[in-house]
């Protein structure tokens, strides 16, 4: 199962709050039930009208299963301060949660 969230930060953000949020990021894949995870802002890609690079940051969780999933929405203590610890810092978040078609 993968889950993807993409973060528009509120550009009024100091230095030190950016700081805070991208270190608080990164600790989420320290969880040891992730299969793999990544951290990431926008690709220097081309320009294509298929294409956003519209996001500040992105996040990908590659869980192991559904459950993990789960664990990490509603009591994952990782997840939880983040959340309480970044929340102030994002205008917009998009996720996509994705699971194998076999």
């Amino acid at each position: 199962m993968i889950h993807a969230v993409f973060f528009w930060l509120k550009p009024d953000l100091t230095a030190e709050q950016k700081l805070t949020f991208e270190t608080e990021l990164t600790h989420l894949l320290e969880i040891d039930y992730l299969a793999h995870g990544f951290v990431g802002k926008p690709a220097p890609t081309a320009h294509r009208p298929v294409t956003d690079h519209s996001f500040s940051y992105s996040l990908t969780l590659h869980f192991k299963s559904i459950e993990d999933h789960d664990y990490y929405q509603a009591d994952c203590p990782k997840h939880k301060h983040f959340v309480d610890t970044c929340k102030t810092f994002w205008e917009r978040v998009v996720i996509y949660d994705s699971s194998p078609i076999h």
